[in-house]
């Protein structure tokens, strides 16, 4: 038995047939100290309401019960896992709630403060990363994001202009959040292990998002100039505007720059101009 009382991962995952399952993106975490300081990463978990997505056998979850959550709602479409939450809820009297579903589909928004931490499956990380920084009004429900993704995603989401990595991920996501990345997470943690190293993520809301602009304008921008990244500001943005040059000159851009070299701030001001 483990500190909490539980069966070690691996017998749960041995005793209730719980293989992952590529096509849901699963791999297992099997580490406590590891999916503990995950949940540590996203403290204070007391007074809040935690939403984790993918949960599998419930190693993040049994990680941020141990570390203090009152309150967890754990959403897992693979309905094989629900044996062994169901062990954990027992373990945990009235403090979690799982919903069988596909997250992308479940409608997860609390009416008190909440905060958003899960170990993502990667085939639906960045949708589900794209539907929360889209909440309308913002700020949003959550208070927080501590997200696992691959690495290279992470690093998409935290670039700064000039980062090779630097495109629309990284300018809405910072547009609407401080995003940091906290640590990376080694492939041999896992179970299976994926073929690519993983990283947490922890995005905090911004109160207001300024330069204030409409989203759909943000992406609509974001999505011609690194569309055709390689070619100069005054071509790349004629699907937004007919006449670029006039414009990107009023606000003090160089014409001749490409999308990768604007600030976070200089694509919220073109939105402005939509």
């Amino acid at each position: 038995m483990t500190d909490d009382g539980l069966p070690p991962l691996r017998d749960v995952i041995a005793a209730h047939g719980l293989n992952a399952n590529k096509a849901l993106g699963q791999n297992f975490l099997f580490d406590l100290n590891l999916t503990r300081r995950i949940a540590r990463a996203a403290a204070p978990l007391d007074g809040y309401t935690i939403i984790e997505v993918g949960p599998g056998p419930g190693g993040l979850t049994r990680a941020l019960l141990a570390e203090g959550a009152s309150q967890v709602i754990a959403v897992e479409r693979d309905r094989r896992a629900l044996p062994a939450l169901a062990e954990i809820s027992d373990a945990y009297p009235g403090k979690l709630s799982v919903i069988e579903g596909d997250a992308l589909a479940v409608d997860l928004a609390q009416q008190g403060p909440a905060k958003i931490v899960a170990n993502l499956p990667y085939n639906v990380a960045t949708p589900l990363l794209i539907g929360w920084l889209s909440e309308d009004p913002w700020p949003p429900w959550f208070a927080s994001l501590t997200l696992m993704f691959q690495k290279e995603v992470a690093e998409r989401i935290v670039a700064k202009a000039g980062d090779e990595a630097y495109g629309r991920l990284s300018v809405i996501s910072q547009w609407r959040c401080q995003a940091k990345k906290l640590f990376d997470v080694n492939r041999s943690a896992f179970t299976p292990p994926p073929k690519v190293t993983s990283s947490i993520v922890q995005l905090i809301p911004r109160a207001k998002c300024e330069p204030d602009c409409k989203l759909a304008n943000l992406e609509r921008v974001t999505a011609a100039g690194f569309g055709q990244r390689r070619k100069m500001l005054r071509q790349s943005l004629k699907s937004v505007f007919p006449q670029p040059e006039p414009v990107l000159e009023e606000l003090g851009l160089d014409p001749t720059a490409r999308a990768e070299t604007l600030s976070v701030s200089d694509f919220a001001r073109l939105a402005q101009k939509l």
